[in-house]
């Protein structure tokens, strides 16, 4: 059963309501909600605020969009007016049109949200607090869930557990397990992160952890085809081209990502763990051969053991994992095909 409790009807802070676009009645939403949930690895029910945006056309039909775990609740947009992480694809006019749909999207949780820690948080509490969520705010029934990476794990995990609430599923890049040569990546990552804990060094290990990530998001075409140069010597030692793009790739996430946030959530993804025969509702895979972290083998067989009816469409891309973020053009018919909302719930 679903380790869901009632919400409050309490909004923290009271909603943001803003203008999307100038010449339309698109609006946002931007607030957080305090929730009741049954964390898996807790001890009961516990308070704990969402944060989330809502984004759209007033009264159309609701979609959630997560990304992987390094993305936030502004999927469109952020406070500063700055693009949100996927507005090359939900937007006025875009692939997922808040014209005709209302996106909602929340932050990440973590152990340290909840009043009392969870040892760990899982996939299934992000889903159990997106269900929250939606009945707190009056939806009811989404019309699709779109998840990237951590987000299909946890959109798998809401279709599971919350099958009422939820029309149709499109997951890219995403499966009912992880990989364990997957998990090896990450373990060591987090090994990484837990030597920067005990020397002090925590900006450099949450750093260097991020550099080795970004070798399994991408793919091995791309970087043979950017980094095949030679080395130049300086500093004493010979530098190699790709290591300047990954030490500014570890420099950037330190300034916008901390060292407990990625070792809670890099360990969410490998407990993730969900039965495909207990999902029913209709769902698209969108797989990218070039993905180390999520093969294609595990879309096929994901793709076999649903309950419910699934397509698996293959995008070729050297892009790897990332190419749901970097892929847009080749993403837009798919998702306009599979998450169209102009007749929904």
């Amino acid at each position: 059963m679903p380790h869901l409790a009632n919400s409050s009807l309490e909004d923290r802070p009271t909603a943001v309501v803003v203008p999307l676009h100038s010449r339309s009645t698109l609006t946002e939403q931007r607030s957080s909600r305090r929730l009741s949930l049954q964390p898996k690895y807790g001890h009961g029910a516990v308070q704990v605020d969402v944060r989330y945006q809502w984004a759209g056309a007033p009264d159309a039909p609701t979609i959630i969009v997560q990304g992987g775990i390094s993305a936030d609740r502004h999927v469109t947009g952020s406070e500063q007016g700055k693009p949100g992480w996927w507005s090359e694809l939900v937007g006025h006019g875009q692939a997922i049109d808040l014209m005709h749909c209302r996106v909602l999207s929340i932050d990440w949780l973590t152990p340290a949200d909840f009043e009392n820690h969870p040892r760990a948080i899982s996939s299934e509490d992000q889903a159990d607090a997106l269900a929250a969520l939606v009945d707190a705010l009056g939806i009811g029934r989404v019309a699709a869930f779109i998840g990237s990476s951590y987000g299909a794990m946890t959109a798998l995990a809401f279709a599971a557990r919350h099958p009422d609430k939820l029309e149709k599923l499109v997951l890219l890049a995403g499966a009912h397990r992880a990989h364990p040569m997957a998990t090896a990546q990450r373990a060591i990552q987090r090994q990484i992160l837990r030597l920067g804990q005990a020397s002090g060094q925590i900006n450099d290990a949450l750093s260097l952890a991020r550099q080795l990530a970004m070798t399994t998001y991408r793919g091995s075409e791309e970087f043979a085809r950017r980094f095949d140069g030679t080395p130049d010597y300086r500093d004493g030692r010979f530098h190699f081209p790709v290591e300047d793009y990954l030490e500014h790739a570890g420099r950037s996430f330190v300034q916008r990502f901390d060292l407990e946030r990625f070792l809670a959530l890099s360990e969410s993804i490998d407990l993730h763990d969900v039965a495909p025969e207990s999902v029913s509702a209709p769902t698209t895979l969108i797989g990218f051969p070039s993905d180390r972290l999520v093969p294609l083998a595990d879309l096929c067989e994901l793709q076999r053991r649903l309950r419910g009816s699934a397509t698996l469409e293959v995008v070729d891309s050297p892009y790897g994992h990332d190419a749901f973020l970097k892929e847009t053009h080749k993403l837009a018919p798919l998702l306009r095909q599979a998450a169209s909302c102009r007749s929904g719930a």
